[in-house]
């Protein structure tokens, strides 16, 4: 099933659709969805070198959109669709210590959650809900997450063909590696928080 997924977004890189299905999923990642843009990123930034850069501005523009979604929805909904999503991902009590670290360390914790594998959501939601100054958090989310996304655009461009032999090569064990990333990212936030 992964395979196909792969290799379905392939082929969707030489498509006019491409950058708006990965806009799409980057924008959903940094509200609701729970599945980072790094998965369309890579294999798209393989099939399509030459416009690397371009995904890489892509995905930050509409993260940063769909960051600005997520912090509206903590802003002005967290009692109803905010902690309907932290319960989903069984995050309610994360939240709320997470909450009380925006008192102290509120730029820290943008800059550093949007480089990491902890879901961007989480940081855009519980900023809405804590009350984070708009403009800085809007200026920090444009810094990290170009920061995250350039640095791949990057890394693709100076490794995507031995990239692209290590995914053919052992497809399973990068999706094993990706999937725990993903877990691992709310576990994370769910202990340390």
């Amino acid at each position: 099933m992964f395979r196909r997924l792969y290799d379905w977004t392939l082929s969707l890189a030489s498509r006019p659709a491409a950058p708006y299905a990965l806009g799409a999923v980057s924008f959903a990642e940094s509200s609701f969805f729970p599945v980072p843009p790094d998965i369309m990123v890579v294999p798209m930034g393989l099939a399509r070198p030459d416009r690397v850069w371009f995904y890489a501005f892509i995905t930050t523009v509409t993260s940063v959109l769909g960051g600005l979604f997520g912090y509206a929805i903590g802003a002005l909904l967290y009692d109803s669709v905010g902690q309907w999503l932290f319960r989903i991902y069984g995050l309610t009590q994360g939240a709320e210590a997470f909450r009380a670290a925006y008192a102290e360390y509120g730029h820290w914790v943008i800059l550093l959650k949007g480089l990491t594998p902890i879901p961007y959501k989480l940081v855009t939601i519980t900023s809405g809900f804590a009350g984070y100054d708009l403009f800085w958090f809007t200026v920090l989310s444009i810094i990290t997450r170009g920061a995250r996304f350039f640095l791949l655009a990057a890394l693709l461009g100076r490794y995507g063909p031995a990239i692209k032999g290590v995914i053919d090569t052992h497809f399973n064990k990068v999706m094993a590696g990706l999937a725990a990333t993903i877990v691992g990212g709310f576990v994370a936030f769910k202990y340390l928080f």
